[in-house]
């Protein structure tokens, strides 16, 4: 059935495209968007369990202009 979640990400000032650019070349997301507000990038993965989430997380936080992520899968 697969896990989708949706990740919630703070970078330093000005990265926002760049984050979102570099993180979509991550396999498993599926979508990575710049927005306005308390975050500053959203992404969308699509894993086939929590196994390969975590390990696409992970992937992701790597990123030095990352400061903080939320995760929120879904139900």
């Amino acid at each position: 059935m697969g896990v989708k979640a949706y990740v919630l990400i703070v970078t330093t000032v000005g990265k926002e495209t760049d984050v979102a650019n570099e993180v979509k070349k991550i396999n498993g997301v599926k979508e990575a968007n710049p927005v306005y507000g308390e975050y500053d990038v959203v992404i969308e993965i699509n894993a086939e369990n929590l196994d390969e989430l975590n390990k696409v997380i992970a992937q992701i936080r790597k990123n030095s202009a990352i400061l903080r992520t939320v995760t929120l899968i879904v139900m």
